[in-house]
């Protein structure tokens, strides 16, 4: 039963994740002046609305999925538009709101006659177009920073000294238990660089300088990777290491800290994710790695049930993830929005809007189909 409440509440963090980007879209045209025909939460009938005295409508639907942002166009334009908006503007108290339908698309009667979306200049368009993956990306330095405030990062303590047999001395003589790894090599452990990465490129026979805090003081110690071998009383194991056992431990981050690590982390999630799609087509990377809305869904509650930090994290992956697929150039999404508006741009004249419709139509009818895959793909491999 619990399950079921955090599938809801991964539900509702998708709908605000898609929120934030459709939000995006609304206030950078606010801000360039586009008319607006309704903001909407959902999708299919609508069980809420409101509009507001210029014409905008806010509605809240059915079908919790989504939303979107549906901007005044040359469809909403009617023969007769112009002559009702000199008509009402004409009249004193035109400003007290919108008279008719058509005047509710057109805008208020005191603003000057509206232009299409199609009609706006290109620039301002891929401005309003990337601004969704913007707000996203924006979003995930947020969560990125509340992450890093909350859990910080952990710095290996050492909890076992391991002892040649050959000689009887530790491995790792220079070190004490209790001793807590800050530096290697002079580069401090942080949000970007754990022990692990710092040393991966050490071979065997090579030495690290390690700074410990032993005693709330800072020393320096040499420690060696080798062919290490640990006698249990559950046996004898062996293995190329630096003789060495630890526990994390979790290092506090001022608020400062947090907000500047934050966009490096970020950027470090997304460049994950940009060579994970690299992988993803050159076959590197099975289909069942990756995740549709249903997945996503049952990941988030996944996350959810296990911790918060381990959802802050989730949370900072998936608004990365959001800003960076709707910026690629696949039919139906902003990214190829940008690159026709761009063409249009270099032409000086704009693409047939039929096939630039069907096109974006075929492409995100296959988007859907593709996750829907993905998804069923993902069950049977969890099944």
């Amino acid at each position: 039963m619990l399950f079921f409440l955090y599938i809801l509440i991964a539900v509702v963090i998708l709908l605000v994740m898609v929120l934030i980007h459709e939000f995006g879209h609304y206030a950078a045209a606010k801000a360039l002046g586009f008319r607006i025909n309704e903001f909407s939460v959902g999708f299919g009938p609508t069980l809420l609305q409101r509009r507001r005295k210029c014409g905008e409508l806010f509605s809240l639907r059915a079908v919790p999925l989504g939303g979107y942002c549906a901007f005044y166009s040359e469809e909403d334009e009617e023969p007769d538009a112009s002559d009702a908006r000199a008509d009402v503007a004409a009249t004193s108290d035109a400003g007290a709101g919108c008279a008719t339908t058509a005047i509710a698309r057109a805008g208020c009667a005191t603003d000057p006659a509206p232009v299409p979306f199609e009609k706006q200049k290109p620039w301002k368009r891929i401005i309003v177009m990337l601004a969704g993956a913007t707000f996203n990306m924006l979003s995930a330095f947020v969560f990125a920073f509340i992450y890093l405030l909350v859990v910080g990062y952990t710095v290996p303590e050492v909890t076992t000294l391991y002892t040649d047999p050959d000689t009887g001395r530790p491995y790792a003589s220079e070190l004490e238990k209790g001793d807590v790894i800050v530096a290697v090599d002079g580069t401090p452990l942080s949000v970007m660089d754990s022990f692990a990465s710092l040393t991966a490129d050490v071979r065997t026979g090579e030495s690290v300088t390690v700074t410990v805090i032993r005693d709330g003081r800072r020393v320096d110690a040499t420690i060696t990777r080798r062919h290490v071998v640990i006698t249990t009383d559950e046996g004898v194991t062996e293995g190329e290491m630096f003789g060495i056992s630890n526990a994390n431990v979790r290092a506090e981050m001022s608020v400062l800290e947090a907000a500047g690590w934050s966009f490096p982390f970020t950027f470090k999630l997304s460049w994950a994710i940009v060579s994970s799609l690299g992988q993803l087509v050159t076959g590197n990377v099975p289909v069942t790695d990756m995740a549709g809305p249903v997945g996503t869904v049952a990941t988030i509650a996944t996350y959810a049930e296990l911790d918060l930090r381990y959802l802050l994290l989730f949370l900072t992956l998936i608004a990365s993830n959001l800003a960076i697929f709707n910026i690629l150039p696949i039919p139906g999404l902003d990214g190829a929005k940008v690159v026709f508006t761009a063409i249009e741009w270099v032409r000086g004249k704009p693409i047939n809007k039929k096939v630039e419709g069907a096109i974006h139509s075929v492409g995100l009818l296959l988007l859907i189909g593709a996750v829907l895959v993905i998804d069923v793909i993902g069950f049977i491999a969890r099944a």
